[in-house]
């Protein structure tokens, strides 16, 4: 009985909202951490840094034994692969490794636990899910873009060599100036020096631009926001949510009824 009490208590306390505030912003508290080490310091300063890091350190091993302990079934804490995730970065900071040859493993794994904000965080574990399951369909999209930039490049080599070997000496060359002429970065000064020597080859810039720039990325974001929008629907199914087409069949079935019922009352 007591161990169920136990559950009970720190189930209440893995789902209060106040816990949950205070984990983010102890999350946020450790990325200030780690960005302050980037600074020259005082000695006095830094040890003061070495006790706050080790401090929010067990208050991450706290949070993770509260989750843990919470569950009522523990290995479906397991079958989660963000509590996987936090498990192993919680524990891999507490192995002192500061003064070995794997200490910048520990700064890299500290520097990581940021990215706790996102298992915390329900809607950012959306938005990335929704990010990692539109990468299938993303790849056919990439490869379009990625024969556009190559015939592209191609081109501006054959055509642009000799004007500035700087920018179009090579194909990798060219494709980095194409990525610079996608983004916007300074295009025009590319442009105008090509244009000099080909008055029409502002036509090579504008296409590249529209196929690239505005085709394929809108296609991209589409993608991205569909992919969202399933992702959502899926959530609000899973916590009995009812979506837009359920509520549009309900109001239906209500008019129905209604008008069946006038219809009863005439007679």
């Amino acid at each position: 009985m007591r161990l169920d009490n136990l559950q009970i208590r720190l189930e209440k306390i893995r789902s209060n909202k106040i816990f949950e505030l205070f984990v983010v912003c102890v999350i946020i508290f450790s990325a200030l951490v780690i960005g302050v080490k980037t600074y020259p310091i005082p000695a006095s300063v830094l040890k003061l840094i070495v006790v706050l890091d080790w401090l929010i350190t067990f208050i991450f091993l706290a949070e993770i034994s509260i989750r843990f302990f919470a569950e009522p079934i523990k290995r479906n804490f397991l079958k989660n692969g963000w509590n996987v995730f936090d498990s192993l970065i919680v524990i891999i900071s507490i192995v002192p490794i500061d003064n070995s040859e794997l200490a910048i493993v520990g700064r890299l794994i500290r520097i990581f636990r940021v990215l706790r904000m996102v298992s915390i965080i329900p809607e950012l574990r959306l938005l990335l899910n929704s990010l990692i399951k539109a990468l299938p369909r993303l790849g056919y999209v990439m490869l379009l873009m990625f024969i556009i930039f190559y015939i592209y490049a191609a081109v501006g080599t054959t055509f642009f060599s000799e004007i500035n070997k700087v920018l179009w000496g090579d194909i990798a060359l060219s494709l980095l100036t194409l990525f610079r002429v996608m983004t916007f970065e300074d295009w025009t000064d590319v442009m105008y020096e090509t244009m000099e020597v080909y008055p029409f080859s502002w036509a090579f810039y504008i296409t590249f631009i529209f196929f690239t720039a505005f085709a394929f990325l809108n296609m991209v974001i589409g993608i991205v926001v569909s992919v969202l929008e399933e992702e959502q629907k899926k959530v609000d199914r899973e916590h009995g949510e009812p979506t837009l087409q359920e509520l549009q069949k309900e109001l239906l079935e209500i008019k129905a009824l209604l008008h069946a019922q006038a219809k009863d009352h005439k007679h």
